[in-house]
């Protein structure tokens, strides 16, 4: 069994070391795909690359080359790990995930999903964790088994839609959540979604909140192809973003701030970096 983590980011640089350094011992082989940052971004990956020697970074302004990275993996025994840079994994929990993992568990399921709290603040030092969690609000874990398909091309960014060829058994609803089999506190794939938080050192308290992903923002390709197709996509802007905008809100703050705002230990997710 293989497993492949993959990160894309742009202007990640705060959380960004520790992300990776979280899943470095879960994963087999990590790619690595910086969306043209111009923080300290690069930096960080290229200080982690030459320590991780299973770590390989790319820079580049299309974002499909991320998933590109991971096509010739289906149909095989591996699984792949999406990471963003606001995303921290709880590396002791994932130690027992691989177990689990290679013992079979899961291989019934094509996307594996498990809690995730929506940080809106954390202390200093960082013990203490508030925010909203998922379930409830949106889970946004990326695990994938693709041995659950023949081919999985035409993603705009790695693990996202796309055209899968599944195999028998399959489809887009072989989803597991280990949320509904597990606690916060026994979740091996738990995970602290820093998403309102400052994420890259460039950025000032407006931008934080108003911070889009790529689906919002229709960034896939930066340049001048990049250009054209963000006026594609204001003239099909999903309908739900315009109802949000209309109230104020964000696709953000509507999926990811359900329920009530609760606290957890913040200590699991930071280790030494």
């Amino acid at each position: 069994m293989v497993i492949v983590g993959v990160v894309l980011v742009r202007n990640e640089d705060v959380f960004l070391e520790q992300a990776i350094r979280n899943v470095a011992e879960f994963c087999d082989r990590i790619v690595a795909y910086d969306h043209l940052s111009n923080d300290r971004t690069p930096n960080v990956l290229a200080r982690l690359a030459g320590e991780l020697d299973h770590l390989t970074v790319t820079r580049t302004p299309d974002a499909r080359d991320s998933h590109r990275a991971i096509e010739t993996l289906a149909g095989s025994n591996a699984w792949a790990l999406g990471v963003d840079g606001d995303e921290l994994y709880d590396r002791a929990g994932l130690a027992r995930l691989r177990v689990l993992l290679e013992q079979g568990a899961y291989a019934d399921a094509f996307h594996v999903k498990g809690h995730v709290l929506n940080c809106t603040e954390l202390d200093s030092p960082a013990t203490v964790a508030t925010g909203f969690m998922a379930p409830p609000s949106r889970p946004v874990t990326k695990l994938f088994n693709l041995n659950a398909v023949e081919s999985w091309s035409g993603c705009p960014e790695r693990l996202h839609a796309g055209m899968p060829v599944f195999r028998s058994g399959f489809d887009w609803s072989s989803l597991r959540y280990v949320s509904e089999e597990t606690e916060w506190s026994t979740d091996p794939l738990r995970m602290l979604h820093v998403c309102f938080l400052r994420r890259s050192s460039q950025d000032d308290a407006d931008e934080v909140a108003a911070r889009r992903n790529l689906s919002e923002s229709g960034m896939f390709y930066r340049g001048p192809r990049g250009v054209l197709h963000r006026l594609r996509q204001r003239r099909r802007l999903d309908p739900r973003i315009k109802e949000y905008q209309a109230r104020g809100s964000t696709w953000k703050q509507e999926w990811y701030a359900r329920g009530p705002a609760v606290s957890v230990d913040a200590r699991p997710f930071f280790g030494n970096t």
